[in-house]
């Protein structure tokens, strides 16, 4: 493959350190200056970017270029992971939901498990004026049913196909404008040392920022999850304010998390 064929500058720098990878995946080993050329970006801007990604463990640097330092992980597409624990993501989507009241505030992360949460919210007659942001596209058809209940607000973005969500640049931006009362996260991995993690660089950039924009952060995360440790770094688990995870999950690991001060509720499928 031409490396002029991912040209995508400008591009948001998580965006851009993603395109990155994914072309360092493909070619195995890419100099410094095809990076540069195919960027529209100096040398210099480059190597800062190779010493990101090398900090993270997931290339090695080497003479003019840099290569991957282990095979990366594939992403599933919405459609396939939200089959995957179908019946953990619902119990733990239907506590979520119950956590929500009536003029609440809500920041709903994209993911399967958080667009469970918003078919849980949509089925709760009971709540009125409540406000839900999401960048998912998913989450929102799932509540267009809600309007005038709720008020539903897409941020504006560019659009990942397979996992119908929004990112940079103009989630952040947006964010930047809000505070919520609560947010539901979700991720790839809950992990002692390695906190909350996401395989994805701009989604994890937003799920940032969606942590430090809210009263509450609450992590969904079924029991696969749960050990396991990712590129993007969302938040530390004591930025979080709750993990809702199933009762399946590895006893160690939820003793461990709740040594290091997290709160953690378990739920059965």
């Amino acid at each position: 493959m031409d490396v002029n064929d991912h040209t995508v500058s400008p591009l948001p720098v998580a965006l851009r350190r993603e395109r990155m990878l994914e072309l360092i995946g493909e070619r195995e080993f890419v100099r410094v200056g095809d990076l540069s050329e195919t960027f529209g970006i100096s040398e210099v801007t480059v190597r800062s970017d190779l010493e990101a990604l090398q900090a993270n463990d997931v290339i090695r640097r080497v003479r003019g270029g840099a290569m991957l330092r282990y095979a990366m992980p594939v992403e599933p597409s919405f459609e396939e992971a939200i089959g995957a624990n179908a019946a953990q993501k619902a119990a733990i989507a239907h506590k979520a939901a119950s956590l929500v009241g009536s003029g609440t505030s809500v920041l709903l992360d994209v993911g399967t498990t958080t667009t469970l949460v918003a078919r849980e919210l949509a089925a709760r007659t009971d709540l009125e004026n409540v406000v839900v942001i999401t960048n998912g596209l998913t989450i929102a058809m799932e509540l267009e049913q809600t309007i005038p209940r709720f008020t539903v607000v897409v941020t504006g973005g560019t659009l990942r196909p397979q996992q119908h969500s929004l990112i940079d640049p103009m989630v952040t931006p947006a964010l930047e404008q809000l505070h919520a009362d609560v947010a539901f996260i979700g991720c790839n991995g809950v992990d002692v040392d390695g906190g909350i993690t996401n395989l994805n660089l701009p989604e994890a950039e937003v799920k940032r920022r969606m942590v430090t924009s809210v009263d509450k952060a609450i992590v969904v995360a079924d029991s696969s999850k749960i050990g396991q440790v990712h590129l993007g770094r969302v938040a530390r688990l004591t930025d979080v304010d709750l993990l809702i995870t199933s009762c399946s999950a590895p006893a160690t690991a939820l003793s461990a998390f709740r040594a290091a001060g997290l709160n953690v509720c378990e739920v059965s499928p």
